[in-house]
């Protein structure tokens, strides 16, 4: 589970056994997590984030967009 961007509380990762899905990445805070698809970018689920968490955590996951694009890709790449 890489660690691919941390912002404040949230830590933003993903699994190696993503590879068969479209890009993507996974958020977590405390037992709340979420899924966050990544083209496009939007909210795949969560659980246990509040409204505005989501929209901080969705704003987060817009601006480093490209960066976690090219991790996912690194990682992923064979």
């Amino acid at each position: 589970m890489p660690t691919v961007l941390r912002v404040g509380p949230y830590r933003f990762f993903f699994y190696s056994g993503d590879r068969d899905e479209p890009p993507h990445v996974h958020v977590e805070r405390d037992d709340n997590t979420a899924k966050i698809w990544l083209e496009p970018l939007r909210l795949q689920h969560s659980t246990g984030f509040n409204r505005v968490e989501i929209n901080r955590i969705m704003g987060i996951a817009e601006e480093n967009c490209d960066q976690l694009l090219n991790e996912w890709e690194e990682f992923f790449d064979d």
